[in-house]
């Protein structure tokens, strides 16, 4: 991969990535969509400025849309500059629309952001997960679960 097709300072291309998206809900599937962006928006990804931790993703008027995910302004553009909280469309086919929709309704699903990344090819795609709330108790018990696996590894290698 060139130079040109990373995000600045990342060797995999990774701009951003939500963490506690992994922590908050149980992530049943994933699927890697498509972003429409604007040329400033592009050019602030390269400088590896994106936060999508307080983002997440709806099915409206028959599309999928990314909302409240933060790409700051580009200062270079100058008046031809984006809005940087603005609703970005995600492209997905049909049938993976279909599918994530009907999740979201049928079965009472999340649809969140996990990673905002380039691509081999330079495009910008972001990994989003359908995916199930977790109640305070289940991420108890899920982080209890964690650290006995770092402990059981510790030990085992100790040893």
């Amino acid at each position: 991969m060139s130079k040109k097709n990373q995000a600045k300072g990342r060797s995999d291309g990774l701009v951003a990535e939500n963490r506690r998206s992994r922590r908050d809900y149980a992530v049943e599937d994933t699927l890697e969509a498509g972003i429409m962006l604007v040329g400033s928006e592009v050019k602030s990804l390269r400088e590896g400025k994106a936060n999508i931790a307080e983002a997440y993703v709806s099915p409206e008027d028959g599309g999928l849309y990314l909302i409240n995910a933060d790409i700051p302004i580009y200062n270079a553009a100058n008046r031809f500059n984006h809005e940087p909280k603005r609703k970005r469309k995600l492209l997905v086919s049909k049938r993976e629309l279909a599918k994530l929709t009907q999740g979201v309704d049928r079965a009472g699903r999340t649809i969140v952001p996990l990673k905002l990344y380039f691509n081999e090819r330079g495009l910008a795609k972001l990994l989003i997960g359908l995916a199930t709330g977790r109640k305070s108790h289940d991420k108890r018990d899920v982080e209890a679960k964690r650290d006995w696996q770092r402990q059981k590894a510790r030990i085992l290698k100790e040893s």
